[in-house]
């Protein structure tokens, strides 16, 4: 099954949700006032368009998805949870520029994306070893 990149971003309304350029023919898109309403109403798209498909007798090519935030979103999503501080100790950068690009007021370079996800992994990875009595 192949798997399709599927981008959340920041929108007008909350989040939007959209597959990446696919040799598909069809396309999904998703939106909500959170991220988890977008990605459900992203499914709900698909589970629509399988249906459609279905009763027009099209051969309908299942997928799955790899949903991907763009830097903006995610930290406007994670800043939520964790203070720029805590996300400064995660990823290495340091709050005033996480701020900017919360606040677009700049655009994080391929090498400050990476930085982040590996410090996202890294994280991620030590939560998963983490076990309470």
């Amino acid at each position: 099954m192949k798997e399709v990149k599927v981008f959340i971003e920041i929108s007008e309304y909350g989040y939007s949700a959209y597959m990446d350029d696919t040799p598909l023919d069809y396309g999904c898109i998703g939106e909500g006032k959170t991220v988890e309403e977008t990605i459900a109403d992203f499914k709900v798209c698909y589970e629509e368009m399988r249906k459609i498909y279905a009763e027009q007798g099209k051969p309908f090519e299942e997928v799955s998805f790899a949903f991907y935030f763009d830097t903006k979103s995610f930290l406007d999503e994670y800043v939520k949870v964790f203070s720029l501080s805590g996300l400064e100790r995660i990823t290495g950068i340091n709050q005033t520029r996480l701020a900017h690009y919360i606040h677009s007021e700049r655009r994080p370079s391929r090498k400050t994306i990476e930085a982040i996800q590996r410090g996202v992994d890294a994280f991620v990875k030590e939560l998963t070893t983490v076990r309470l009595a």
